[in-house]
């Protein structure tokens, strides 16, 4: 599974939104965008949360100078 960064999912994320905000979609397709948006968005998240702690330990470390 490759990795992607923040930015080139959260890319994805958007152009599925423009795609279910166009109303001559599918009803399938609509469902399958929503899917993959939820996957996306949860990425985004946890990307979000793992950089957020390793900001949170770098600012609270001790640092030996």
């Amino acid at each position: 599974m490759e990795n992607k960064s923040f930015e080139e999912n959260l890319a994805e994320l958007e152009k599925i939104l423009q795609s279910l905000e166009d109303k001559s979609i599918t009803l399938e397709e609509a469902v399958k965008g929503y899917t993959k948006g939820l996957e996306l968005s949860k990425k985004c998240y946890d990307i979000l949360n793992t950089n957020e702690a390793v900001s949170y330990t770098h600012l609270t470390l001790p640092t030996n100078s």
